[in-house]
């Protein structure tokens, strides 16, 4: 990893940012030989997909989706 001194990184902040940017390798910033910071260029965007929809054909439904699962007769909350 290249390193520079917070002194050089101060005057030349833009240039050295753009060519991390443009070469996508990491820089060490130093203070009296000692690294203070990293500069790191980004990572690639994160593509939101929209969730609506993304499971279409993912399953399939067999049987009765809507009518309850057991016997009205069994549920205790109707017992008197």
């Amino acid at each position: 990893m290249e390193e520079i001194a917070v002194s050089e990184f101060k005057a030349k902040c833009l240039g050295i940012l753009k060519r991390v940017q443009k070469t996508k390798r990491s820089l060490r910033i130093t203070r009296f030989g000692k690294p203070i910071a990293e500069v790191t260029p980004p990572s690639p965007p994160v593509e939101h997909k929209n969730w609506l929809g993304s499971m279409v054909g993912s399953f399939d439904i067999t049987g009765d989706i809507v009518s309850p699962a057991s016997e009205e007769s069994e549920w205790e909350a109707l017992r008197d």
